[in-house]
């Protein structure tokens, strides 16, 4: 088992730590992000309430899905393990005009495991997108995630399904045909089918309560939910036995 601090893949913090300065170019390589952030904030909505809601958001980034979730009156702190993206997170919410960012936004350069082990039962929702198919031991971040969780609370994720149809799309597609993505960002070893991350979350207490696909319609450019996850798809968890 990686230990708590060690959870993160080296090759993968430097990939990321390029992106620092186009975080927020919507036309740059993180444009697929922001393409498809309307319907991971509309998934959450509905699947629980956001307001006066403690949210962590894991894996974060520079906020893009993190400001989305504050605009809906959640109380949320981003975390992440580029040093980069969190200076891109918070100067961009300095950007921002919106008086309720002084008091629903933070950031903070941190594991999910290393916060666990300080802040246990602190957040009503915790949302992991894009995320576990970048590091070694996804579970791990599962557990964290039980352990920062109050009780009845909900865990959101997103990744990629490993189908032959993901590695065409996300990898050769997205990488390196339509170039929506930096190429190197996904590694097809590392993709998680569904049942997969289902018996990892039932390990840890979690019940399944909505599970949907990601759709991409390449002639509009836009996203779409789906009953298709053999691509990307969203999942929605509740923690019932804690």
């Amino acid at each position: 088992m990686t230990e708590l601090n060690q959870n993160i893949d080296p090759a993968e913090i430097h990939h990321f730590r390029q992106l620092g300065k186009h975080w927020w170019d919507k036309e740059g390589p993180m444009k697929m992000l922001h393409a498809v952030n309307p319907i991971r904030t509309a998934f959450i909505l509905d699947c629980t309430e956001l307001t006066n809601k403690a949210v962590l958001d894991i894996g974060c980034g520079a906020g893009i899905l993190s400001e989305a979730l504050a605009f809906h009156q959640a109380k949320v702190l981003g975390i992440d393990m580029a040093q980069e993206a969190i200076e891109a997170a918070q100067a961009h919410a300095k950007t921002r005009s919106e008086p309720w960012l002084n008091t629903s936004l933070r950031y903070q350069l941190s594991s999910a495991e290393d916060l666990a082990t300080s802040q246990p039962n602190s957040f009503d929702i915790i949302t992991c997108m894009e995320c576990l198919e970048h590091v070694p031991d996804p579970l791990s971040i599962i557990k964290a995630c039980r352990t920062l969780l109050r009780p009845n609370g909900y865990l959101l994720l997103s990744t990629l399904n490993r189908t032959p149809k993901s590695y065409l799309q996300a990898i050769i597609g997205a990488e390196y045909i339509l170039k929506m993505i930096p190429k190197g960002t996904h590694h097809y070893e590392k993709f998680i089918r569904p049942h997969e991350m289902h018996e990892w979350a039932r390990s840890q207490g979690f019940m399944l309560k909505k599970l949907a696909g990601i759709q991409y319609h390449p002639i509009t450019k836009n996203f779409s939910l789906s009953q298709d996850v053999s691509v990307n798809y969203l999942a929605c968890y509740q923690l019932t036995d804690k």
